[in-house]
């Protein structure tokens, strides 16, 4: 009997890490793992054409629903393993009485202070795309702020070399995330509501894989939570491994 399982996961390193957790229970129960890994809606496309036999995870509803309807007649939901929802935030020595909420970003001493690019990460992250609407949405632009989409080392270097000068600076974030284990990072209220509500981050399994992976260790996987600081500290280990092996 075939014994291996694909896990695909998208390809950002707190994903990666939810991913391990995941192979932990394959592997007690026996099975052989292998891993692929995508931007965010290439994953479910991985999903869609059966190169995968699970994904970890699917944020619903808010991020990701938009690519997983359309599998729905494919799949099923195993387990939440935690609760990610999205920020912009600042490094906490920017003070909270002057910038609170997206809306002080238009006003002093933001104006005067803040760095006007707001850099992201891949386009067809949720994150990204709540960003650039709200750049429009709360004349950011005419103020000059700008967000660009890129790489995740584009988004994280350059949040952790202002901290490291002083500087004031806005981070397109979410929880749970390796800074969160190393900064303490202040939301901005958001009073539109368009970064989403607090979704669930969701196991998702191809139907026709559930005999293969098993009765025992599906049953095992639905049980399966992380929760949002240990999958923090988990990402942080996890980089700091790649870094230094």
């Amino acid at each position: 009997m075939d014994n291996s399982i694909r896990i695909g996961h998208i390809a950002l390193s707190f994903h990666e890490a939810s991913a391990l957790e995941v192979t932990k229970i394959l592997q007690l129960y026996g099975h052989k793992v292998s891993f692929m890994s995508a931007p965010h809606e290439e994953a479910f496309g991985l999903l869609k054409k059966g190169e995968i036999d699970l994904l970890v995870s699917a944020w619903l509803p808010s991020s990701h629903e938009v690519y997983l309807n359309p599998l729905l007649d494919q799949v099923e939901k195993v387990s939440v393993l935690y609760e990610p929802y999205c920020i912009w935030g600042v490094p906490d020595y920017v003070p909270e009485e002057s910038v609170s909420s997206i809306e002080d970003l238009l006003r002093e001493p933001a104006l005067d202070r803040m760095e006007r690019l707001v850099q992201g990460i891949n386009p067809g992250a949720g994150i990204s795309r709540f960003s650039a609407q709200m750049i429009q949405a709360y004349g950011l632009d005419k103020a000059g702020y700008e967000f660009r989409p890129g790489t995740e080392e584009d988004c994280f270097d350059r949040f952790e070399t202002a901290v490291s000068e002083g500087r004031w600076v806005v981070i397109p974030l979410w929880h749970p995330q390796f800074l969160h284990n190393r900064y303490t990072i202040r939301a901005l209220k958001e009073p539109k509501g368009l970064l989403g509500t607090q979704d669930e981050a969701t196991l998702i399994v191809r139907k026709e894989a559930k005999q293969k992976i098993g009765d025992a260790a599906m049953k095992a996987l639905s049980q399966l939570y992380i929760g949002n600081d240990k999958l923090s500290a988990l990402e942080d280990d996890l980089r700091k491994q790649v870094k230094n092996p």
